[in-house]
């Protein structure tokens, strides 16, 4: 199982609050709607920010 650092954590966290609340947008200026996107977006942010991630798989 790959670990994830807190601040991670806390970033998908932040994302997930954000869907629910109606205002996460996707890259396109979308409304998020999806609860596997919006993780997928608080995953990326957190990689921005230096976090500690698992690489992505494609």
């Amino acid at each position: 199982m790959p670990r994830y650092s807190k601040g991670a954590q806390k970033t998908v966290k932040q994302a997930m609050h954000k869907r629910k609340k109606g205002t996460l947008k996707s890259g396109s200026g979308k409304k998020v709607t999806s609860r596997k996107q919006a993780i997928a977006i608080g995953l990326s942010e957190a990689r921005k920010k230096g976090k500690k991630v698992p690489a992505e798989t494609s």
